[in-house]
């Protein structure tokens, strides 16, 4: 009863809480700005792409440079804040099973959770010496322990992150054996690991003949432009070549999502 409490606690809260604001990207991602700086960097991007796409081709429709201010202002931001927010969640993953050691080390030798917490968050790796010590400062001022877990857990969302929150609420409010609870979560965040590893591993030749098949049609094209420029021309130049280049676009994009769906396992 305890355990489904508490999940439906943390539903509840996740729920209220869906919609993410700029600023709570830019935390995710491990960005030190403020969302107007980010706005401005995103319209300076939408422009440069702008300008750079009519340099390239001065001929070309008018819609092609929008289309490319469009994409560098709102698709080129958002795709760096998410790639940059994936390879801080891999690094967080990479490092998170060594600090919940240290977390059961210290707790059979006697050391209270708040003395463990402050240890992670001065010897541990960078990001997450950064989360532990934003717990560390939350603490001091008062902030309730699962509260803290809960914002860690909205920079965060990563199923290990809940596991390891629930684990200490569960604790915090009924009592047990930490030291044990956190050792088996250590074992079960190894095992899934292991398992993505695996997963890696069976999924890269398709990885491979997926961004091969995508880019292959690229390649072509800038080879054939490159040799013959005027052997393409019709596309661009053709009220007929713009429609069949939007079509041959809209088939790729959802070939690629097809192939994406294919490699990508959730576990």
């Amino acid at each position: 009863k305890q355990v489904s409490d508490t999940l439906k606690d943390l539903e509840d809260r996740q729920k209220a809480t869906e919609k993410i604001s700029m600023r709570l990207r830019l935390q995710r991602a491990g960005l030190d700005m403020t969302p107007k700086a980010s706005w401005i960097a995103s319209a300076v991007s939408g422009v440069v792409c702008g300008i750079g796409a009519f340099a390239s081709a001065p001929g070309m429709p008018l819609y092609i440079p929008l289309a490319a201010v469009i994409i560098g202002g709102l698709g080129l931001p958002r795709w760096v804040i998410n790639f940059m927010t994936k390879r801080r969640q891999a690094k967080f993953l990479a490092e998170f099973a060594n600090a919940i050691d240290v977390i059961v080390r210290g707790v059979k030798s006697g050391l209270p959770l708040n003395e463990c917490l402050k240890i992670i968050s001065t010897e541990s790796p960078s990001p997450i010496k950064e989360e532990f010590q934003d717990i560390c400062e939350h603490q001091r001022v008062g902030i309730p322990l699962l509260e803290c877990f809960e914002k860690m857990r909205s920079r965060l969302p990563l199923a290990e992150v809940k596991f390891f929150g629930i684990v200490i609420g569960i604790q915090q409010q009924a009592g047990g054996n930490l030291s044990e609870a956190l050792g088996n979560l250590t074992g079960v965040l190894r095992d899934r690991k292991r398992m993505q590893m695996k997963i890696s591993a069976m999924s890269a030749e398709a990885k491979a003949s997926a961004y091969v098949l995508g880019s292959l049609p690229f390649i072509v094209m800038t080879l054939v432009h490159l040799s013959t420029p005027d052997y393409l021309s019709v596309l661009f130049n053709s009220k007929s070549g713009n429609f069949l280049l939007l079509a041959a676009g809209i088939w790729m994009m959802l070939g690629a999502l097809c192939m994406k769906k294919m490699i990508n396992f959730k576990f």
